[in-house]
């Protein structure tokens, strides 16, 4: 696969999970990583895409909506041992990735996409 890279990200294969989002510069605790504008999808839309491939790369939004975020947004892999966060920004209709903790060059990027939940919140299975 070739790869997608900006001057601070790059996406590669991962040994488990398919692409995934990696550091291609150091991050320190606490720095933006990526601010991704979201295309906003309604309820009705949610419902017809939750059948779809698109079903694990879209964000819960407000009022029952959901959003693709661009960018690399939407690629970035789950942990319960991640290195950043994401906030959801309304009013501006983005995602912003922050680190929580000093990331190296070449780390993969990881978001806990309960937010602080537990397992049975995944849609997916770890296996």
């Amino acid at each position: 696969m070739r790869q997608l890279k900006t001057e601070d990200l790059i996406i590669k294969e991962t040994k488990n999970k398919g692409r995934g989002v990696f550091a291609n510069k150091n991050f320190e605790k606490g720095n933006i990583i990526e601010v991704c504008p979201v295309v906003i999808l309604s309820e009705k839309d949610r419902s017809k895409i939750d059948d779809s491939s698109l079903y694990d790369y879209y964000f819960g939004w407000e009022d029952g909506k959901a959003a693709i975020a661009l960018g690399f947004g939407s690629l970035y892999n789950h942990s319960f041992k991640p290195n950043a966060d994401y906030e959801k920004d309304f009013e501006n209709k983005r995602i912003l990735f922050k680190a929580i903790g000093d990331i190296k060059e070449d780390e993969e990027i990881l978001v806990d996409y309960t937010q602080g939940g537990k397992e049975d919140d995944l849609w997916f299975d770890l296996g």
